[in-house]
């Protein structure tokens, strides 16, 4: 009796194949009979919501890769068995063993269904917001474009997001580049920004005390005088954002200057030298700005900042200050009474930088455009016993530069870059009379930066800087570090 119905078994089993097939006809048939009955518009509308569901399922896959990959590497999403956020498994949860959800046949979809996971559809069927990647109601980078409200407005609260979506992701160190090279931090209300610097200058010129004799002879002293100067400067930068695109901040500055001046002629002798110090400190000038954000940075477009700085003549004036001799034994070696501490001047900075993160390499440049307001001084004579009353204008400086930095950890980067100052001769004039130009006042001014900076956490970040001089009107090197604290 088993062996009979052993022997039955594979024939039921034969005999089952053409039944299920017939049904399997049957049922494809009434569908295809239900799709003939529907209207020209109701396929279409099915054959979008289908379209819809089916990229919403490929937009599913994408980021289970993801998230499988990430997990690999021991970050992002969790990987198969992980602890879900209700507390099941992955491999417990519909659709999470890697692959979407079956779809259903064309012909099982109701005209007026909507796909599962839309949202509202409009009066022809099509969704209003497109589905996202699991389901949600925002758009990730790379999803469909958005969706309108069905009278052509975005629908709210996408633009910002696919905007969001769209930013590159800056690692800690890549920020600390942006923050010191190109802009502030938009996205932080207040910045603390304390910095420490030491500019050197380090200067000679040949000395002539006499006269000519028949166009030919000089009779009198020649000696070579030296100036070593020690600029050291720390400022204060408060930073506040006033909204995600435009920022305010105002430096304060205190300047400490040591020279020392050397020259020759000590006792009647050029080879004897002599030397004097003169040392002077003070509050330096004062300078506040405006920053905006005209493009935030995409895949395909850089960040793009202007700002508006205005700087205020705080400081000392080096005009009207009188050089006096400081040796007895030596009538070269003069010096000025005492050292300034700022321009004198008011100006105007007008600036555009660009940056743009090639992740780990920074690329950045910027230009300005500087514009010093002509002021008059009661004196501008380093003579002692005279007076010399005039206007004097600056000449207008026009900088630029451009660099790269490369972060080679989420915490450290270097960087280096290039820029140069170009600035016309100065303007003086008498009450009452013309300006002339001051002979020997164009200069040109180019550097060599480089910088090393540390992110030490969320909030505080060192930054160091080394500067070196590529020309005589350029400091021979400058040395600082700041320290910006972020809240």
């Amino acid at each position: 009796m088993n062996n009979i119905n052993e022997a039955r078994q594979p024939r039921i089993r034969l005999a089952a194949i053409p039944a299920a097939a017939m049904l399997f006809a049957l049922s494809q048939g009434a569908g295809a009979q239900a799709l003939g009955n529907q209207s020209l518009e109701e396929r279409l509308n099915t054959l979008m919501r289908v379209v819809d569901e089916q990229q919403r399922q490929i937009h599913s896959l994408e980021r289970q890769v993801t998230n499988l990959e990430m997990s690999q590497r021991g970050r992002g999403a969790p990987g198969y068995g992980a602890p879900a956020p209700d507390g099941a498994t992955i491999a417990e949860q519909p659709g999470a063993d890697g692959l979407p959800v079956p779809l259903p046949p064309l012909a099982q979809v109701s005209p007026g269904a909507s796909a599962p996971g839309s949202a509202t559809g409009t009066a022809t069927g099509v969704p209003v917001t497109p589905p996202s990647p699991e389901g949600g109601g925002s758009m990730a980078a790379g999803s469909l474009p958005a969706a309108t409200d069905g009278s052509g407005a975005m629908a709210p609260g996408t633009i910002g997001q696919t905007q969001k979506a769209a930013e590159p992701v800056r690692t800690q160190a890549e920020n600390a580049v942006v923050q010191k090279e190109h802009a502030p931090l938009f996205d932080h209300k207040l910045t603390l920004d304390w910095g420490l610097s030491d500019t050197y200058y380090d200067r000679r010129q040949l000395q002539l005390s006499g006269f000519l004799a028949l166009d030919a002879i000089f009779l009198g002293n020649i000696n070579l005088g030296e100036t070593k100067s020690h600029q050291v400067m720390a400022d204060l930068d408060t930073r506040y954002g006033l909204t995600d695109r435009m920022s305010v901040d105002v430096d304060v500055p205190y300047v400490y200057r040591h020279s020392n001046f050397i020259v020759g002629g000590a006792g009647g002798a050029a080879s004897t030298m002599s030397d004097a110090s003169v040392t002077g400190h003070n509050i330096g000038d004062v300078n506040f700005g405006i920053y905006y954000q005209f493009l935030k940075e995409t895949n395909n477009w850089p960040d793009v900042v202007g700002s508006l700085r205005i700087k205020a003549p705080t400081g000392s004036s080096p005009f009207g200050d009188k050089v006096v001799q400081i040796d007895a034994n030596n009538t070269n070696l003069v010096a000025p009474s005492k050292l300034p501490t700022g321009t004198g001047f008011w100006n105007i900075t007008a600036g555009m930088s660009v940056l743009k993160t090639y992740d780990p390499v920074v690329l950045f440049g910027s230009v300005s455009y500087t514009y010093n307001i002509a002021r008059s001084f009661a004196d501008i004579s380093s003579v002692q016993g005279q007076v010399q009353p005039a206007t004097v204008k600056l000449g207008d400086i026009i900088q630029f530069g451009a660099g790269v930095a490369l972060a080679f950890s989420d915490k450290d980067s270097a960087s280096i870059s290039y820029t140069m100052a170009l600035e016309p001769e100065s303007k003086t004039k008498t009450p009452g009379g013309e300006y002339s130009k001051v002979p020997g006042s164009e200069t040109t001014a180019s550097a060599m930066n480089f910088g090393l900076n540390h992110v030490v956490n969320k909030h505080l970040t060192i930054n160091g800087s080394v500067s070196i001089g590529l020309t005589p009107d350029a400091p021979n090197f400058v040395v600082g570090v700041r320290f910006p604290y972020t809240f």
